[in-house]
């Protein structure tokens, strides 16, 4: 019968099916994070949507000081009329 130290060390060796997941999702994680930064079109929505004029716009779903502002049932007739 082996020691308790040695299963110890053999279990600790062997990842468990829970501990490949997490590598699993940890690896096509950064695989994304990879693709995203590489991409032109994201990289320029993120700049757009980190300038604090345009994300203050974006969480207030208002525009800007000059502009006339679109209330909720207009916006939601819109796309409506958009998904079609």
């Amino acid at each position: 019968m082996p020691a308790a130290r040695d299963v110890q060390s053999t279990a600790s060796q062997a990842p468990s099916a829970e501990s490949r997941r997490i590598m699993n999702d940890v690896a096509a994680a950064r695989t994304t994070a990879m693709s995203a930064l590489n991409n032109d079109r994201f990289r320029v929505m993120l700049e757009q949507i980190t300038d604090p004029g345009a994300s203050g716009a974006l969480m207030t779903m208002g525009g800007d000081a000059g502009s006339t502002s679109t209330d909720f049932k207009t916006a939601l007739s819109r796309y409506a009329e958009n998904s079609e």
